[in-house]
Formats: C-alpha cells, structure tokens, sequence
C-alpha cells in the first residue's frame, strides 16, 4: 500500500490522479474498499453497512449508534444468535442422526426453554426496528391547519430561523415548505403547508391537494388552530397533536380537551411542543445503545424471518417424531440470520455436532 499526500488544490490533486491512471492504476469503483474487505474477512456484511450508515448519518446520536454497528456490536449480537441455534440444532441433530449414541440427556423441555429464551432476544431487537430505523431516516412532521392560523410563524420557531414568509394575508403559503431538524437525536422534517379552506383558486387548491397528502404520508401531523377563530378548531384530516395558537389574544377562552395551548409568535408553550412531538417519536425502551438495536430494513426482514422459524420449530416440539421438522425450520432461521452477516452455510452446523458429541471416534 502506497499513501500520497498533495497540497489541497483540486487541479494539484487530479493531476495527481491522471498520472496514476496514466502508470496503469484506476480509480476505485464504489465501495470497492468496504467490499474488500468483507471478501477478505476484515468485517462482515453488517458492518460494511454501517459504513455508509456512519458517512449518512445526521445527527451525533445516529453516528455513535452506527460507529458501534461497525465496532462490530450488532454483528456480534448476531452472531451469538446464531451460536444459540446451532447448540439448538446440534442437540436435535444428534438426537435424530444417533440416536443408539452415548449422548447428553435431551428433554422436550430443556429444549423449549433455551429456544424459548432466544425467541425472547430475537422478539426484543426486532421491536426495536420501528424506533432503529428513525435513528437513520428521519421522521416527516406535518403543520396543518386553516390559512392564516399561524403554521409558518410555528416552523420559524421551531427550527429556529425565518424559514417560511409569515403574513397576515391568509393563503400565502402555497406549497410544501420544508425545514430539517433534530429531536432528541432523531432527524426531522417539518412540512408547512398551504392552509385547508374552501377556495376556487386552481393553484390553491393544488396546494391543499400537497397538504392532504403530506398529512396521510407523515409520521406526526400536527393540526394548528386559531383560539380566536372557533371555524378552525375542527381538524379536516387525522391529527397526531392538536396546538390552539395565538392564546395572547383569546383574552382567557376555555381551551377544548386535548390540546396544547401556544403562542407561536412569542415562544410560549414551545417546548411542550418538542416534547410531545418527541415522545410520539421516541422509544424511551430503546435509549440506549444497544447491541441488538436494528436500524436496517434487511436486517428487520432477516430477523422477522428467523424468528418466525424459531417460533414454527417451538410449535412442532410436541414430540420426537416432529423433532427434524422443528430442525427444519431453525435452520431456516440460522440462514436467515447468516444473511445479515453475509454468511450461510449449514455444514456450520455440523461441524459443531462433531466437535461437541465425538461422534465417528
């Protein structure tokens, strides 16, 4: 391996590379590194793609969490599942393939409960998908309401800048508007959009057609009325958070049940806001850096389908005559598992029945 260093000017450092390609190099192709080393047995598939997730990731929360991925944690997390499966599957093999063999005692509910007790592992990492996956792609937050209730004045104060053009003209914001943020740690997307009305104006109700669409797509929608404007406290689309804006000037008018009193302008009740929105997209269960924390949609699958061969070979132990259709279906588990890590290969399996039984001495 040969490392050069240039001087920073981009023309210095292609002309760098020409001359490379011109003694008989290339440029690498993409990922070609990570794939290398995934080849060569330097890291498996789990973390090369924590290596991308490392590079996308936009908040410091989704880094540490994708640095620890590809420290190798996720992967060992895996890997020790499948262990767990292979001692499973060793034991039943040994019981089906040797059975007049001096073997270790086997009961129906020694083998229930170890298998049991992975379904539980494996059932609490892929609960965490939901939450895993936000970490890295973020959540949409739709600001619906009537025109003029005071949805841009509310994305300016939660993003912390003048994003939207606030004015008291009513249907000003016309189309979609969108701001990135974090909570928590967690990617966010606010969407200001166009305010829901009655209108005979084709480039309005184009813009009320994005709104209702951004409401049905988003993860949290949330409704703003004016406290002063009884006509806007009726959502027209399903809602997440109701806000009633603009209490300053509703001069102590008795709020309805279920919402949450602001005045967008001067700040107040902001942070009950973030709060709210938060826990909708947070999951206090999973805050911690946990091993097992799926943040993949492969891995998600993989692991939804290990788990339903684990939970099909627990329901076919009734008796020893169902005990190679149980093996059946944990080994399709093991090799669904062995795909997040890039691997499957069964005689895995039997070579630790060898080692473990001394069987063919």
């Amino acid at each position: 391996m040969v490392e050069l260093q240039g001087h920073g000017n981009p023309l210095l450092l292609d002309a760098l590379v020409m001359r490379i390609v011109a003694l008989g190099g290339r440029p690498a192709a993409a990922g070609e590194f990570t794939r290398r080393a995934v080849a060569n047995g330097k890291m498996d598939l789990s973390q090369a793609e924590a290596v991308a997730a490392t590079i996308d990731a936009a908040t410091m929360r989704a880094a540490r969490q994708a640095q620890r991925q590809l420290d190798g944690h996720f992967g060992r997390f895996i890997n020790d599942c499948m262990q767990q499966l292979t001692e499973l599957l060793a034991t039943v093999e040994a019981c089906l393939d040797f059975a007049e063999e001096e073997l270790p005692p086997l009961t129906m509910a020694q083998l229930k409960e170890r298998a049991q007790a992975l379904h539980a592992t494996l059932s609490r990492s892929l609960a965490s998908a939901p939450f895993g996956e936000r970490l890295f792609s973020g959540v949409d937050i739709a600001i619906v309401g009537a025109p003029n209730v005071g949805k841009s004045t509310l994305l300016n104060a939660l993003a912390g800048r003048e994003r939207a053009i606030v004015s008291d003209i009513a249907g000003t914001t016309r189309d979609l508007l969108e701001v990135e943020m974090a909570l928590n740690g967690i990617p966010a997307r606010l969407l200001d959009t166009a305010g829901l009305h009655a209108s005979g104006d084709a480039i309005e109700q184009e813009g009320m057609r994005r709104a209702a669409r951004a409401a049905r797509e988003a993860d949290v929608v949330v409704w703003v009325a004016d406290a002063t404007r009884a006509e806007s406290w009726q959502p027209e689309v399903d809602v997440d958070l109701r806000l009633m804006n603009k209490m300053d000037a509703a001069q102590g008018a008795a709020l309805p049940e279920g919402w949450l009193p602001i005045c967008a302008r001067s700040g107040e009740g902001l942070d009950a806001v973030v709060a709210a929105i938060t826990a909708r997209i947070d999951d206090p269960a999973f805050a911690g850096e946990e091993d097992g924390l799926i943040t993949h949609a492969r891995h998600r699958e993989a692991v939804s389908r290990a788990l339903a061969g684990l939970t099909r070979g627990i329901d076919l132990l009734a008796g020893e005559e169902t005990l190679d259709l149980a093996a059946m279906e944990w080994r399709s588990s093991w090799n669904a598992l062995g795909e997040i890590l890039g691997i499957g290969d069964v005689e895995h399996i039997l070579d630790h029945l060898f080692a473990s039984f001394c069987i063919g001495k």
